[in-house]
């Protein structure tokens, strides 16, 4: 999440964004948080995107992309799942 603020409804953040524009604006505050601690010279190496989805009849779903073998994603996962522990603690 960009700001971690889970009080807003997510699309809300940019007047009349659709999803496509929310998802992108969300990779490019990622980038710029990445080259913010590592400078310009780095590789992005394995990648697992989750989002959220709402549709207009209420339901709510989540999409997981990863392109690795399924132990490789719960590794990351769990290791994603440690360090959000770890801002929560301080």
């Amino acid at each position: 999440m960009a700001d971690g603020n889970d009080e807003i409804e997510p699309d809300a953040t940019v007047p009349g964004a659709d999803g496509r524009s929310r998802l992108m604006q969300e990779v490019a505050e990622q980038m710029d948080a990445i080259e913010g601690d590592f400078g310009r010279e780095f590789e992005i190496g394995r990648v697992i995107t989750i989002v959220e989805v709402k549709t207009p009849d209420g339901n709510v779903n989540v999409r997981v992309r990863a392109g690795q073998y399924p132990w490789v994603s719960l590794g990351m996962l769990e290791w994603a799942k440690k360090i959000v522990e770890a801002q929560i603690a301080g």
